[in-house]
């Protein structure tokens, strides 16, 4: 999972629905969305249209998520926390389906 390529997820290495911020800002650092879509403006635009079309559509969401709070200097507030949490749902969902 190191290099964040898709095919290197598996579900045993996704976090649970009640992981800690580290647990899931680790997994969001597994990509580098600004690198995949080659601009920070093109990974925002991904992002904040809040794509989950594809595994790379929610793996961009979480690490712009990441990004943001980061930036914030904070943990996400009660607002942002369950669209975090949907988003690792989510990429488990879909890990797990091309896992099995």
């Amino acid at each position: 999972m190191a290099d964040g390529e898709d095919s290197d997820l598996r579900a045993e290495d996704l976090p649970p629905p009640d992981a800690s911020w580290d647990d899931i800002w680790r997994l969001a650092l597994t990509f580098n969305g600004y690198q995949h879509w080659g601009s920070f403006e093109k990974c925002a635009e991904v992002a904040n249209q809040e794509r989950d079309a594809t595994l790379i559509d929610l793996r961009t969401c979480l690490f712009f998520e990441f990004q943001r709070w980061r930036h914030y200097g904070d943990e996400p507030d009660e607002e942002a926390e369950p669209y975090i949490r949907s988003l690792v749902s989510k990429i488990r969902e879909r890990v797990s389906a091309a896992d099995a």
